[in-house]
């Protein structure tokens, strides 16, 4: 899905699509599960994808290769880095010692060859967990972080709110590095939602505003539908910043039971509308 307005664009996806779940919300019942990704490009009309399996699985390149020939040429992904590039990167429980993880990175960079070579993909995005704080130590690690995957852009999302201030700005800006929009439950200690970009893609990932947030198992942490008014403030942050962008990604990542594509249809829809009417974005 992409809106054009001179040399800008945006594109609206979801943080995934194999989802046993999406079949009968999104995907026709008995439809294979090979045909889903071209479903998702061809039927449901996106033109972008994250690619979360990653962060679970080291990605292999015949993966992708298969990925990247199920879609069109333009087709984009963002592929999410792997645990041990983010996560595991303490010895002990305390996380006093760090692990030397250098050697993940060039197998990593490995398998992206296949979405580098038919010029299909956006960035690689670093998710880094609540426990990931800002000090010294983590703040060098994001400098290894951009020095280690060369010239590939890169998009940092934090969910600690340590992390919210111009100084994280001013240093992502300077490291080369896109930051991450989130919009998640308003909670203590959690990101707020922050319309800002440092590099010239910008970024936004939407969780849902599900409260039980630190106590619920994944499927249920992203149990969430976002309404109409939400949606509307969600779109005021796109384009708030979208027209100082060259390239603007928004992923839904509210993936229970399909509602993460009907949002991102919705969110399509109001996208499409704000362009007949001429709506400006920010200059």
């Amino acid at each position: 899905m992409v809106e054009n307005r001179s040399d800008h664009s945006v594109l609206v996806g979801t943080s995934g699509f194999s989802f046993p779940d999406w079949v009968g919300p999104v995907y026709p019942e008995g439809m294979k599960k090979a045909e889903w990704l071209g479903y998702y490009e061809r039927e449901l009309g996106f033109s972008v994808l994250e690619v979360n399996y990653t962060y679970y699985a080291m990605p292999q390149a015949k993966t992708l290769a298969a990925m990247s020939a199920k879609t069109s040429d333009g087709f984009q992904f963002v592929v999410k880095a792997h645990k041990s590039m983010t996560h595991e990167l303490w010895t002990d429980k305390k996380r006093t010692e760090r692990i030397d993880n250098a050697d993940v990175f060039p197998r990593f960079v490995e398998a992206l060859a296949p979405f580098l070579e038919s010029d299909k993909l956006s960035a690689v995005l670093a998710q880094f967990p609540y426990f990931f704080y800002r000090n010294r130590d983590n703040t060098e690690y994001l400098r290894d972080f951009r020095e280690r995957l060369g010239d590939l852009p890169v998009v940092i999302e934090f969910r600690n709110r340590d992390w919210h201030d111009d100084h994280t700005m001013e240093y992502l800006t300077d490291q080369n590095l896109g930051y991450c929009v989130v919009d998640e439950p308003r909670l203590k200690g959690l990101m707020p939602f922050y319309p800002a970009a440092t590099t010239e893609l910008a970024y936004f990932r939407f969780h849902g505003r599900n409260t039980n947030w630190f106590r619920a198992p994944l499927e249920v942490r992203y149990d969430y539908h976002y309404s109409t008014d939400e949606l509307t403030e969600l779109l005021e942050g796109i384009m708030a910043i979208s027209g100082d962008a060259k390239k603007t990604l928004a992923f839904f990542n509210n993936c229970h039971a399909g509602q993460a594509a009907k949002n991102a249809l919705e969110m399509v829809k109001m996208l499409q509308e704000k362009l007949e009417r001429g709506d400006e974005t920010k200059e």
